[in-house]
This record gives structure tokens, sequence and C-alpha cells, in this order.
């Protein structure tokens, strides 16, 4: 059983974030804990929402957790809010990995080619900010190409432009890379790059080659949250001691399975009820 700290915000109103994330990790056999970065009404799509930032509580609360002298075996960080957050929350992280965390970064800012509503090009420094400090991050294609600073492609790329951009966010210091909704030559895929080194928390299969492509078939479906879970199931079984690409082909398989059980859900933005679906884990 590992000790997992998710940093990310919590919405009251879907299942998406840390509220997808938390009950399948715990399924998994983890012990989790959370630190919010915002209180959010509701998934930002509805057009209307309230953001209450818990910059302050985060503020007071490290410290304290410095003190106490918590461990955490992983941290995995999502959406932040401000510079502030970023600023603290990635010197946390670089305290945590010189003790042997492993941290996980998803640099969630948007989906389709845009930004998701409220985002703008300081969000995007900011996680660029936050992937620096990553042994592993999981951007989708859009975010990859923010991040990278590429044009989004609705077409995709082909092999050799897939490998650039891994590298491209490798180059930002994230030492593994794996991008999802990506599309390779025609065809859906999720794409990853493992470090050249050793990371602390789980393995890589050196005799694969630096880099891996998994096809899938698209559920033409736009649930909300399946990123969080993907990540979740991912680095579940990553700290369970499953291998980089396995673990990668496990989750997108999960996420496939669950986005099939709920295929008749009408309203999307709510997210999959994953506390009904955890035996497809």
């Amino acid at each position: 059983m590992k000790q997992i700290l998710l940093i990310n915000d919590v919405v009251g109103h879907s299942h998406v974030g840390m509220v997808a994330m938390l009950p399948i990790l715990t399924y998994q056999g983890h012990s989790v804990y959370n630190l919010p970065t915002a209180l959010v009404s509701n998934t930002l799509d509805y057009g209307r929402f309230n953001v209450l930032e818990t910059t302050d509580y985060m503020r007071g609360t490290l410290p304290v957790w410095q003190r106490l002298g918590f461990r955490f075996d992983a941290v995995c960080t999502g959406l932040m809010f401000s510079e502030e957050q970023a600023q603290l929350v990635s010197a946390y992280c670089k305290h945590l990995h010189a003790d042997g965390t492993t941290v996980f970064v998803d640099p969630i800012m948007g989906d389709g080619g845009r930004l998701y509503n409220g985002m703008g090009p300081r969000q995007v420094e900011l996680m660029r900010e936050m992937v620096s400090v990553a042994d592993l991050t999981f951007p989708n294609y859009t975010e990859a190409c923010y991040l990278a600073d590429v044009p989004f492609r609705a077409d995709g790329m082909t092999w050799d432009e897939a490998c650039q951009l891994l590298d491209a966010i490798a180059g930002l210091g994230a030492r593994s890379v794996v991008i999802t909704s990506a599309c390779v030559d025609g065809q859906k895929c999720v794409i990853g790059r493992r470090s050249e080194e050793s990371v602390p928390g789980f393995r890589q299969k050196i005799d694969e080659g630096p880099y891996f492509r998994l096809d899938y078939e698209e559920i033409p479906l736009a649930f909300h949250g399946t990123g969080d879970i993907f990540s979740a199931v991912l680095i579940g079984h990553l700290m369970n001691g499953d291998p980089l690409r396995a673990s990668t082909q496990t989750a997108m398989s999960v996420v496939s399975r669950l986005i099939d059980r709920n295929r008749d859900q009408k309203d999307l933005c709510l997210g999959i009820p994953i506390e009904k679906c955890l035996d497809l884990l």
C-alpha cells in the first residue's frame, strides 16, 4: 500500500478531478490524501460557475505537513489557479522528490484544440513550471501542443512528429511523458516516452526502446473526467509495480469499458459515476 497525495481542484457537481481519482486509487489499495487547489461549483462547460481558490489554505497547510514530517510515496498535481499556487506546489514537489517521492503532473488546461473556459496564456506558463518537476506527465494532445508551443493539428501527426512532441515535453524537465488523445498517421492512439534514467517509484522496460504507441478505437462520447480516470488508473498500477507501457494500456482499457457501460447517460458533464463501476477496474 502506497501513500499518495492528490493536489487538484474539488468540483461540487460532477465526477471529475479529485472526486473521480480518489475512489479509484483507494479501490486499488492505496492510502490517498488530498490538498485542494480550489473549490469549484461545477465543470466550466456549463457556462456559469463559481470558484473559491484555496491558496491561503495551501500556504498554511504545506509548512504544517513539513513540520509534522508527513511523507508520501507519490504526489499527483492537477489544476493550478494562480502563480503562487504553482510556485508553492512545485517547491513542495521538489522537496518531496529529494526524499524519493514520485511526482506525477497532469497539466490540465484544455482539449479539442482549445483551452478550457477561464484558461489563458498565464495558465500555460504555470503548467510548464509544474511539468518541469515531473517524473511523469500525461497531457492530452491539446495540452501537449500548448506546453510545447506548437500548432494543434486536427489531422494529427506523423510518428516522427509525435516523437519530436514527446521530446519537447521532456525538454521542459519531465523525465517521462505520456500523451493521450493523439492521432498518429491517421490512427487514434496514446503515445509515450520513458525516462532515460531510473525514476523512483515505478518500473520501465529499458529493452522496449524509449518511445511507444498504443492504438485504440475512439468511442464518440465526450465524458468529462475521463482524463482523471485515466490518470488515477495509470498511477495506481505504476505504484503497484507495473511498468509504464503496461500501466498505460491498462488505463486505456479501463476508460474504454467505463465509457461503454455509461454510454446512455444524458449529461456527459456529470462525468462517470465511478463508485458504481469499480468492478471494471
